[in-house]
C-alpha cells in the first residue's frame, strides 16, 4: 500500500465516522502485502473482520471466492476496500456482494488506483476514475457520495507513480420496487455465475 492510499483512508475515516458509534468494518482485500488499514479502525467500539482470498497477516475471514462473501445480508456498518478491485477480474460480481452485505445507511470506501506499474498479485486487470465509481454506485443502487481522482503525483518519492480513485457510498433506504429489483439482480447474478 502506497502512502497515499493510507492517507486517503484516514482522512474518510475522519470525516465520517464517529468513534463513539459501534461500528462493524470488513475489509475487502486485507492481506498485508505492505502495509493494512487495520491500525485506522482500532477503535474500542469498532470490530474490524479482514477479508482476503489467502491466509496470512490481516487476514481473519478466508474467502473461497472474490465474487461471495461470506457474511449474512445488511451485517456491515462499513466495507472498505482499498488497492484490491484493480486484482479482481470480474470486480463488479464483488461490488453487487458488497452492497448486499451492506447495511441501510451503511458506506463503502473505495480506493482503487487510477495510475501505477502493473502488480500482478496474481492479475492487474484494471484502472479506475471517477465515471467508473459513478458507474458503480448506479449499478448497486447506491449514493455516490463524494469521489476524487489523485491526478497530481504523491510529493513522497515512492508514492509517486501511484494515483488513487477515492469513493465514498452510501446504502440509501429505497422503495419496495427498487428492493426486488435488486433481489433479482442479485440472485440471477448467483445463478449464472458459480464462483
Amino acid at each position: 500500500m502506497h502512502l497515499s492510499s493510507y492517507e486517503h483512508m484516514a482522512g474518510l475515516i475522519k470525516k465520517y465516522l464517529d468513534s463513539d458509534l459501534p461500528q462493524t468494518i470488513i475489509d475487502v482485500g486485507s492481506y498485508d502485502v505492505n502495509g493494512s488499514y487495520r491500525p485506522l479502525f482500532s477503535q474500542p467500539n469498532w470490530r474490524y473482520i479482514g477479508a482476503d482470498l489467502v491466509a496470512g497477516p490481516n487476514v481473519d475471514v478466508v474467502l473461497t471466492s472474490p465474487y461471495r462473501l461470506p457474511f449474512a445480508s445488511y451485517s456491515a456498518d462499513i466495507i472498505v476496500s482499498g488497492q484490491a478491485f484493480e486484482h479482481m477480474e470480474f470486480f463488479w460480481l464483488t461490488w453487487l456482494d458488497m452492497v448486499r452485505v451492506l447495511k441501510l445507511d451503511g458506506l463503502i470506501f473505495l480506493i482503487a488506483p487510477s495510475r501505477g506499474p502493473e502488480h500482478r498479485h496474481p492479475v492487474d486487470c484494471w484502472r479506475f476514475y471517477p465515471d467508473g465509481f459513478a458507474a458503480l454506485a448506479r449499478y448497486g443502487a447506491l449514493e455516490l457520495l463524494e469521489v476524487h481522482t489523485d491526478w497530481v503525483p504523491h510529493h513522497e518519492p515512492a508514492s509517486a507513480p501511484w494515483g488513487d480513485t477515492v469513493g465514498v457510498f452510501r446504502k440509501p433506504r429505497i422503495g419496495k420496487l427498487a428492493r426486488i429489483r435488486y433481489w433479482i439482480m442479485h440472485h440471477i447474478r448467483h445463478l449464472l455465475i458459480p464462483w
